[in-house]
């Protein structure tokens, strides 16, 4: 399936600029201990940016999301449409088992195609939680991309037969989307389904 998401909100990064916090996450999470360096190094991290500021991973410059995340966004997306009858997400049973063995999202890093005079900024809000010494309060700050942004990719669905559940997932991104800060909107979007074959030249 050949997918074209775009922003309807602005999203906001999810990589942590420090560069010692986000190695220590990614080696907490990921499955291959290989990719830690690769995804430190693409997070472009600089001197001047706040060590508590969220980013997005570059390269060559360009802001781009990793695969895993979208498949995250499934994962997010199954476990609450479970709770809503006659969708066909309430009537899947391990899902978390099936997006990892049977759904696959291509490439690696998805591009994240900024709209024309587009730039990317931050977002600043408040965090509050209740501690053990009460109330306390903290500012959160991310790298934003705009609305309009776009980003394409495929997603490769072994049993065919969850292709409708790809799209419900999709669709549900109207309503609660990617990246830090979703809760309140950010990071919404709508998609397309693009051809799946070109056609072959003769």
């Amino acid at each position: 399936m050949k997918i074209k998401l775009t922003f309807t909100e602005e999203l906001l990064g999810t990589a942590s600029a420090n560069p010692d916090l986000h190695r220590e996450f990614i080696a907490s999470k990921s499955p291959d201990a290989a990719t830690i360096e690769d995804e430190v190094a693409a997070a472009g991290v600089e001197a001047m940016v706040e060590k508590s500021m969220t980013v997005f991973p570059r390269e060559a410059g360009k802001p781009f999301l990793y695969d895993y995340q979208i498949k995250g966004f499934f994962k997010d997306t199954c476990s609450a449409l479970a709770r809503v009858p006659d969708t066909k997400s309430s009537k899947v049973r391990a899902f978390r088992k099936i997006i990892d063995g049977t759904i696959f999202v291509f490439p690696r890093k998805v591009e994240l195609k900024l709209p024309a005079g587009g730039i990317i900024g931050s977002c600043q809000r408040p965090l509050r939680a209740e501690t053990a010494q009460g109330p306390r309060v903290a500012l959160a700050n991310s790298e934003t991309v705009p609305a309009g942004t776009v980003m394409e990719f495929d997603v490769v669905v072994l049993d065919t037969g969850a292709e409708g559940l790809v799209r419900e997932w999709l669709t549900y991104g109207h309503f609660r989307g990617l990246g830090q800060w979703r809760n309140s909107g950010k990071g919404r979007f709508v998609f397309e389904e693009l051809d799946r074959v070109k056609k072959a030249a003769v």
